[in-house]
């Protein structure tokens, strides 16, 4: 097609919406350039002629009982000012009330046939401690006891130099000002291992030893405690006089803050999974110490078939000539030809422990992955990735080796 073909096409017409057709092709039909708004006024197609006459619409005869317009609304309005009994319209009938047109209203609860009814939403149990918590896992609670509470009275634990309770709370990330007042009334807190619900108290921040919900308050801004979700390859340290990759070097210096951090335990070369890494080092100590006995998951991948019997065996305990070794549970998570993948928990911290336990009962493992110690789990952190701990699972951690 010529140009003048093309402009002269009802594509690049006058009644276009963009409004941008040729001047020149729009000339004949008494355009102006933008969409011949004059001469194309009454147009009803790109193709020309007259529009058809608009048909009136029908008036609809007026329901009172169903108003659909704002007009319906006000004849129901003039019918109800003209004298009609209250509560009703001017029929005489009560109005519908919602739900009653489906099948069973009006059946007493619990009979055949009746309406189910709606299930009222649960009352939140008290104020929500670490609710405004950006990073990590919601873990809850601790639930476990930690010991027998000291017998120290409040007002012995008051330190007229120090600062309110609640503002302590508030500047940790526990929640509001406000809530944390609602959580000490409440008597969710502890301080150095005695509830207390004075709102007046006053604690030092440097020594006081706070707990909410049982999840222990760090308050000290110097710690840090970070999640590596290391890879296959890299070693366990910070440092590889080989030149091997190493853990450092996926640490950025704006994470760190120019601190020294070293890793709690070791993976092997060949094993991947999470590590922890802080400059804490009392927490460091008791998590790696075997007396604390922090529980460990990894997930196992070995040949198929694995028969029933070797799983009661590693639960029961093998020997190895370091001793005998045995897992705290066994689970088997998938199942494929040529290959069975399991979870197994144990709180040995010995080296290459889970390796050696599946080589004794004649299962050599393909690959193996931690995904979790204590309370703290990778969940769906990519690997290589480090992260910062949220402030609820730093106070699980804490709390899980009696801090």
């Amino acid at each position: 097609m010529t140009q003048a073909g093309r402009q002269g096409s009802p594509r690049n017409s006058s009644g276009r919406n963009s409004g941008f057709g040729s001047s020149r092709g729009n000339a004949g039909r008494g355009g102006a350039g933008f969409g011949g708004s004059q001469a194309g006024a009454g147009k009803r197609s790109f193709q020309g002629g007259p529009s058809r006459p608009s048909r009136p619409r029908e008036d609809r005869p007026f329901d009172p009982d169903n108003p659909t317009t704002a007009a319906d609304f006000g004849k129901r309005k003039a019918a109800n000012a003209a004298g009609a009994p209250a509560g009703k319209n001017p029929a005489g009938k009560a109005p519908r009330k919602p739900g009653s047109n489906k099948p069973g209203y009006g059946k007493a609860p619990g009979t055949p046939g009746a309406l189910k009814p709606k299930p009222k939403p649960a009352k939140q149990s008290g104020a929500r401690a670490f609710g405004g918590e950006r990073f990590g896992q919601n873990l809850g609670p601790v639930r476990k006891p930690r010991g027998a509470r000291s017998n120290v009275p409040q007002s012995e634990q008051h330190d007229a130099d120090g600062v309110r309770l609640q503002k302590v709370m508030a500047q940790a990330g526990v929640a509001s000002r406000r809530v944390c007042e609602e959580l000490i009334l409440e008597g969710r807190v502890e301080v150095n291992g005695q509830v207390t619900t004075e709102l007046g108290m006053r604690v030092d921040p440097k020594t006081a030893v706070i707990h909410v919900d049982g999840i222990r308050i760090q308050l000290d801004e110097n710690l840090l405690y970070m999640v590596f979700n290391k890879p296959k390859g890299v070693v366990s340290t910070m440092e590889d006089p080989e030149g091997r990759p190493c853990i450092s070097d996926f640490l950025k210096s704006s994470k760190t803050r120019g601190e020294r951090l070293f890793h709690v335990g070791r993976l092997d070369v060949a094993t991947e999974g999470l590590l922890l890494l802080t400059n804490d080092g009392e927490l460091a100590n008791r998590l790696t110490h075997p007396s604390y006995e922090v529980p460990k998951t990894y997930l196992v991948q070995v040949r198929a078939p694995f028969p029933h019997g070797v799983g009661a065996k590693l639960k029961a305990g093998v020997e190895l000539e370091d001793g005998i070794a045995a897992v705290d549970s066994f689970r088997l998570v998938d199942s494929t030809p040529g290959y069975v993948l399991i979870e197994v928990v144990l709180h040995s911290g010995k080296n290459r422990i889970v390796r050696r336990m599946f080589d004794a009962v004649g299962f050599p493992v393909q690959r193996l992955v931690r995904v979790k110690i204590g309370p703290i789990g990778l969940g769906d952190q990519r690997q290589g990735s480090i992260r910062n701990l949220g402030r609820q699972e730093i106070g699980h951690l804490l709390s899980s080796v009696g801090l």
